[in-house]
């Protein structure tokens, strides 16, 4: 029985030692990694390309090509005050009258921490609802089907 228990304490002793070390090699490796963090990403060897302003305020067919926007006045309002929070898309997607750009850039300044936009907001809201309007919309086309057939 003695000899059972000192077998016991042996190999408990020695997953314990087994145990220490995996636990100190951990602590060096990860004391390496915080004072080395290069060695995760090493550095890269490309060159950075400046892409210029010309590049970055091209318009294509009436589009700002960077942003989507609808080339018109007071465009660049728009890109500085709503691009710096989200994506030109949020607003592209959207159609809205005066009154709904109004309320919408409230909303914003109400809950989202949108600043006063001065002298600006009008500019922005006549850009907005003269480009981002909605679309008047009548009843679809009728079908125009050669030949109808029943359904069995």
């Amino acid at each position: 029985m003695k000899n059972n228990f000192q077998k016991q304490v042996k190999l408990l002793s020695g997953v314990l030692s087994i145990f220490l070390v995996l636990i100190f090699i951990l602590f060096v490796g990860l004391f390496y990694l915080k004072n080395n963090p290069s060695f995760l990403q090493p550095e890269l060897e490309e060159e950075l390309v400046e892409i210029s302003k010309e590049e970055n305020d091209q318009i294509e067919n009436g589009i700002h090509v960077q942003t989507g926007f609808i080339d018109d006045e007071h465009m660049d309002l728009v890109i500085q005050n709503c691009t710096s929070c989200h994506s030109a898309k949020l607003v592209t997607q959207n159609k809205m009258s005066e009154e709904g750009w109004k309320a919408t850039i409230k909303w914003m300044q109400e809950t989202q921490n949108l600043w006063d936009l001065g002298p600006n907001e009008a500019k922005i809201v006549s850009y907005l609802a003269k480009n981002y309007a909605p679309e008047a919309k009548g009843r679809r086309a009728n079908l125009e089907v050669v030949e109808w057939y029943e359904l069995k």
